[in-house]
């Protein structure tokens, strides 16, 4: 009998313990949006008045600093977009994990530039253009779809494919640049990407790319190469290494620009096509504010009066950049002609 009563106490006391200890509730309190160079507090609770041992704030996954159940976050620091806010509470002998985001706004609403047709050339309309670039007086281009896709040498003037190197139709082509005398070209599903000689167009390596899954559009800084994923973010990569370093999203004062597809680096900005859209983004590589949206759509119905375009695919997409000469060119898919265009600010 004494053992009986003995075995019910300590199996009570063992249930209790383990109430007491799985009784800690948390609520961690941040704003879900804000503005760029805000700075906002985060807060952690134990709903059922609980003592804690300590509490540890993180954005990103790294460490900030903190002072008992609070933290302050400096936006400026984070950039636009959306960030993880996790607390990590200590207490006997556990831990609680809880997790947040913030989503981050740029400040003030893009500029909104026009254009005006400076010249305009012949382009290939069987080409499906993906990546675009202007090199040493020659324009360069990658295009897509498996069995379609090619790197090329083009003369602009006339349009004549000068060299010419066919992807292996087990891979579907997108986005190209050209940094230190090498071609990095990417594939679309298949998280790899190619490097090849600019003058013998002789492939000689392959890379692969694990957090951005997709490869779309390609440009590259003086030190790295910068990369589209066709979401609202922006990876920055190693040119010898080829591992994605950090990333960048792009958002306006208003929404998160996704579908980014083919870039340009222009005079310190990350130029990006919307995928589906006669829109180019204007990107802070800083931040990831869009400071400017070219509008592009009476160039879309200009090339619709010479040539029928299907609407799904035949889109704008396509920018190269000739900086010696301060000259931006546009084009599309499967469009006849290559544009030199001047932007006007509205």
């Amino acid at each position: 009998m004494y053992k009986s009563k003995l075995l019910l106490v300590v199996f009570t006391a063992t249930i209790l313990l383990s109430a007491c200890k799985s009784g800690y509730k948390f609520k961690l309190t941040s704003p879900k949006k804000t503005t760029l160079g805000k700075s906002v507090a985060v807060s952690l609770e134990e709903i059922n008045g609980n003592a804690v041992d300590s509490i540890q704030f993180f954005v990103n996954n790294k460490k900030i600093a903190s002072k008992g159940a609070t933290a302050t976050i400096n936006t400026t620091n984070l950039g636009v977009g959306k960030h993880a806010v996790t607390a990590v509470a200590f207490y006997p002998e556990k831990a609680k994990k809880v997790n947040n985001t913030i989503e981050v706004f740029a400040t003030k609403a893009p500029d909104v530039y026009s254009y005006k047709i400076v010249n305009t050339f012949p382009h290939d309309k069987k080409a499906y253009t993906q990546g675009l670039e202007f090199n040493n007086g020659f324009l360069y281009e990658t295009t897509g779809r498996k069995g379609q896709s090619w790197l090329r040498k083009v003369d602009y003037k006339t349009g004549e494919v000068l060299q010419q190197e066919d992807l292996s139709s087990t891979y579907f082509g997108e986005g190209m640049t050209i940094f230190n005398d090498k071609v990095f070209w990417l594939t679309w599903q298949a998280g790899k990407g190619f490097v090849y000689d600019v003058n013998s167009f002789k492939q000689e390596k392959s890379f692969e790319y694990f957090n951005s899954k997709e490869g779309w559009g390609l440009t590259h800084n003086d030190t790295e190469l910068i990369k589209s994923d066709g979401t609202n973010r922006i990876w920055f990569l190693d040119p010898v290494t080829l591992k994605e370093k950090r990333s960048i999203q792009a958002y306006t004062n208003k929404v998160s620009l996704q579908s980014l597809n083919e870039l340009e680096y222009i005079n310190g900005k990350i130029y990006a096509n919307y995928w589906q859209k006669p829109l180019i983004a204007i990107i802070n590589p800083e931040n990831g504010t869009v400071d400017g949206i070219v509008d592009l759509t009476n160039l879309v119905k200009e090339m619709k009066k010479t040539q029928k375009l299907d609407d799904a695919d035949d889109v704008l997409n396509g920018i190269a950049f000739d900086a010696k000469n301060n000259r931006m060119f546009v084009t599309g898919k499967h469009w006849s002609k290559l544009f030199e265009i001047e932007l006007v600010k509205k």
